[in-house]
């Protein structure tokens, strides 16, 4: 009796300990949805990054260095414009400011900046260069030719398809003519047999100022050709400012150069391999997607199978069988114990019975519903009779 009066003693005194939890009913659960919230796997990785020594894991900047400007060139133009805005306004008449004048004191202000947050939002500099990144100081106009003479221009993360990017594009920027560049066109997304790898799609060196047809053409133009079921892919334009001419032999390919294991590329390994010699300067994207005419692309051009992607979907979680399941439709209890295939061709079956090639289709009844039923079948049979009538469900086809 004693041994039993101290065990509820201590059962007691554990419970006192214990800090209270009260469950208030009829609360909705706070925080957001699973398929929205982060995974444990994602808070895991944040928190390890988070922990990571800053001293060894920080950002580095790879690119040119900002040239500020003189105080009397900054506000030179803009004090130019506020006193021909004052006369416009003594004259009573309104000045029209040109979108190119815009553009062009855009590109020179607050475009670097901006195209880099874009790029850090598409995890360019994280795919390519890892823990680097860099201000794009020199801008980039591409545009692809098409057949119907319109131009198809590149942003940063625009869409174009591949049949619009079959031909190698048209590229200006503005350089100093007895300057070097390097120009390359990468997939980060696109590699058929290696995870971290790239497929470069153009690479043209030694590029006098910004003349691109007399550049050395290390890898001749490939177009996009994201498989089907891969989504969008990224295609992206680097542009490197050399400090002297470089030997590229190691990355020359003889054009038109379709084997796609001799595109293997890593951005990476190439700028630490050159860094002493080139800076990343310009940086221009678009994504792409599957079209049509990637199949006798990849069939005629690259004289290869198609790949195509699919998602291998689980098998639905199917509870185990019971005896007596209460409320529960019979039909469809039974139907989740059994093969899908079987059922569909029941349905095939049954709709090749309603169809005749030889006579007209049956007139359907406007309020279907308002047929009489038969009491004496039972429940569940009678709703799928319903279910039939009204073409609800797998009946839609009926």
């Amino acid at each position: 009796m004693s041994n039993l009066l101290n065990q509820f003693k201590f059962a007691r005194n554990l419970l006192l300990k214990l800090q209270p939890v009260y469950i208030q009913p009829n609360r909705e659960l706070r925080g957001k949805a699973p398929d929205v919230a982060r995974t444990l796997k994602q808070r895991l990785e944040e928190i390890a990054f988070a922990e990571k020594d800053p001293s060894l894991h920080f950002k580095v900047n790879i690119g040119l260095p900002h040239l500020k400007a003189s105080r009397a060139e900054e506000n030179g133009p803009r004090l130019e414009m506020q006193r021909s805005m004052k006369k416009s306004a003594e004259a009573s008449s309104i000045e029209e400011i040109s979108l190119k004048e815009i553009r062009k004191e855009w590109l020179k202000t607050a475009a670097p900046f901006q195209i880099k947050a874009i790029a850090e939002h598409y995890n360019i500099f994280k795919d390519l260069f890892g823990e680097a990144f860099f201000v794009p100081r020199i801008p980039l106009s591409i545009g692809y030719q098409q057949t119907d003479g319109s131009t198809m221009p590149v942003y940063f993360g625009n869409q174009i398809k591949p049949y619009e990017a079959a031909l190698p594009p048209i590229v200006s920027y503005e350089a100093d003519p007895s300057s070097l560049w390097t120009l390359v066109l990468t997939n980060p997304d696109g590699h058929l047999s290696e995870k971290d790898a790239e497929y470069v799609h153009w690479f043209i060196g030694n590029i006098p100022g910004n003349n691109i047809d007399k550049g050395e053409e290390v890898v001749s133009y490939l177009q996009p050709f994201p498989p089907r079921g891969t989504g969008s892919q990224r295609l992206v334009f680097v542009l490197y400012k050399q400090e002297k001419k470089i030997n590229f032999s190691s990355y020359q390919r003889t054009a038109p150069c379709l084997e796609l294991t001799n595109r293997t590329f890593h951005m990476k390994r190439f700028y630490k391999e050159f860094q002493d010699y080139i800076t990343p300067a310009g940086l221009s994207f678009f994504q792409s997607d599957w079209d049509i005419s990637l199949t006798d692309f990849f069939h005629k051009t690259l004289n290869m199978k198609e790949p195509i992607y699919e998602f291998d979907f689980p098998e639905p979680y199917k509870k185990p069988p019971i005896w007596f399941p209460k409320k529960q439709p019979f039909n469809l209890y039974m139907d989740k114990h059994r093969d899908q295939k079987q059922i569909s061709k029941e349905l095939l079956l049954k709709r090749l019975k309603t169809v005749d090639p030889f006579k007209p289709k049956e007139p359907e009844y406007k309020y279907p519903n308002a047929l009489p039923e038969n009491n004496n079948l039972p429940s569940w049979l009678r709703v799928e009779i319903r279910k039939q009538r009204l073409k609800w469900g797998r009946y839609s086809d009926m």
